[in-house]
């Protein structure tokens, strides 16, 4: 049966918002939480870009659920040694199988930011399995020293660690990605309903390999006001192609989101008060076989969406899973 998660979105709301949010996800009935890591937003608009590692602390502190990064780059910005150590000690803090590494080849906008040159994708990809290989060493408590063609550690060591090590999930698109995640990843991580990568990731990896996707929604008094207010924090979402993964600050996207249009905008996902419409943005991803669903929402009005999230459309989407 599909399981259904929140995704709290750094790039929109500040650290006391998130952790309401993650507060109410839980009271609402979902069963897991996705945090994303940026440095900066998408765009000025949204405004806010707290610290993934410390927002993962406070909310071990105040709900339950198990969370996924979604996405941490282990590869520029930070070094694989720093987040193998900052996701162990959320492992500890959040409780046995309750918290999962997401990784990805990242952004631009996030990694730019200490000055590094962009690298093409192929490099990228390269630079995340070896990342991926100093975190899994690091984890196993003994003291590594590694000399990559990438990254070095100098005899480190990890006092502070989990009784098991977390699994790694990795989000991957296209099919040089997919490869990759084939062979690091204990999981696949993507944001489309994406049936064929779900298929082919669990032909290499086994049949019961889990899978996760997420999505944006907009809940509001009428269906027109939760368009244009979304369409006022995300206009971003509906850029094209590589730009995603290649604009290096807010102000690229900005300029390159004069190109989407409100009527494209409103193409994708559910917005405003309607019930069915938002259980039926799940439906593509049920039905591509996902494990977990996650949703975030955008715009101000999450307090509303999370009650009726817990009042209507989890248990409508829950009656949905088992028939």
């Amino acid at each position: 049966m599909t399981r259904f998660g929140y995704f709290l979105s750094c790039e929109e709301y500040a650290p006391d918002q998130l952790l309401e949010q993650a507060r109410m996800a839980e009271q609402a009935g979902f069963e897991a939480l996705w945090i994303s890591d940026h440095f900066h937003p998408w765009t000025d608009a949204q405004g806010e870009s707290p610290f993934v590692w410390s927002m993962i602390g406070a909310i071990a502190q105040v709900c339950d659920l198990p969370v996924t990064t979604a996405v941490t780059c282990p590869t520029v910005r930070t070094h694989p040694a720093i987040v193998a150590q900052a996701a162990a000690t959320c492992a500890v803090l959040l409780g046995e199988g309750r918290f999962t590494l997401g990784v990805g080849t990242g952004e631009a906008l996030n990694e730019h930011v200490l000055g590094d040159a962009w690298p093409h994708t192929e490099l990228r990809l390269e630079m995340l399995e070896e990342a991926v290989e100093v975190i899994r060493r690091l984890w196993t408590g003994e003291v590594v020293s590694h000399e990559g063609r990438h990254y070095r550690v100098d005899t480190a060591r990890i006092y502070t660690l989990p009784e098991r090590p977390p699994d790694i999930f990795m989000s991957a698109f296209g099919p040089k990605a997919l490869d990759v995640a084939c062979r690091i990843a204990d999981g696949f991580i993507t944001t489309k309903p994406d049936a064929d990568s779900v298929s082919r990731f669990r032909d290499a990896k086994g049949a019961r390999a889990p899978t996760q996707a997420g999505f944006k929604v907009a809940w509001g008094p009428t269906r027109d006001e939760a368009i244009d207010a979304a369409y006022e924090l995300w206009p971003n979402s509906g850029v094209p192609g590589e730009l995603s993964q290649v604009l290096p600050s807010p102000q690229h996207f900005e300029q390159a989101s004069e190109l989407v249009t409100r009527e494209k905008f409103a193409e994708n996902g559910a917005f405003g008060p309607d019930v069915a419409e938002h259980v039926e943005a799940f439906t593509p991803f049920v039905d591509a076989g996902f494990d977990d669903v996650y949703v975030a929402n955008m715009g101000p009005h999450y307090a509303d969406m999370l009650a009726v999230y817990g009042s209507d459309v989890l248990p409508e989407l829950r009656r949905g899973s088992r028939s």
